[in-house]
């Protein structure tokens, strides 16, 4: 997969949640301190360190844990993003790893999210 495939960009992530996109998982891999000062609506916290356990879980454990449906390995939209890219890259790289094979960053990151959003 070519490192374009990987990275969606603000319009096209915005556009996603905007149509309420079924298939769409947006997972926030900040800390929760840095969640806690804001966050792209519909996003789950799951910190980087933890994103390859949970990706691990059965999809009940995934359920009770996180509070949303595990996203299947074929999901059309699974986004990792974090602050400014860099760990969002490192857990789009763990889902690939583990089969999730159209995983992508959101490489702005929360940092792009909230200048854009706030114009």
């Amino acid at each position: 997969m070519a490192e374009s495939d990987k990275v969606i960009s603000y319009a096209d992530l915005q556009t996603l949640l905007q149509n309420g996109t079924p298939d769409l998982t947006v997972i926030d891999v900040r800390t929760p301190e840095e969640v806690a000062k804001g966050k792209i609506p519909g996003s789950v916290n799951i910190p980087v360190d933890a994103v390859q356990s949970a990706l691990s879980l059965d999809p009940a454990s995934f359920s009770a844990k996180y509070g949303v449906e595990k996203p299947p390995k074929d999901a059309r939209h699974l986004v990792f993003h974090c602050q400014m890219g860099r760990r969002g890259n490192i857990a789009t790289e763990t889902a690939l790893s583990l089969g999730y094979s159209r995983a992508c960053n959101y490489a702005g990151g929360f940092k792009e999210w909230a200048e854009k959003s706030s114009k």
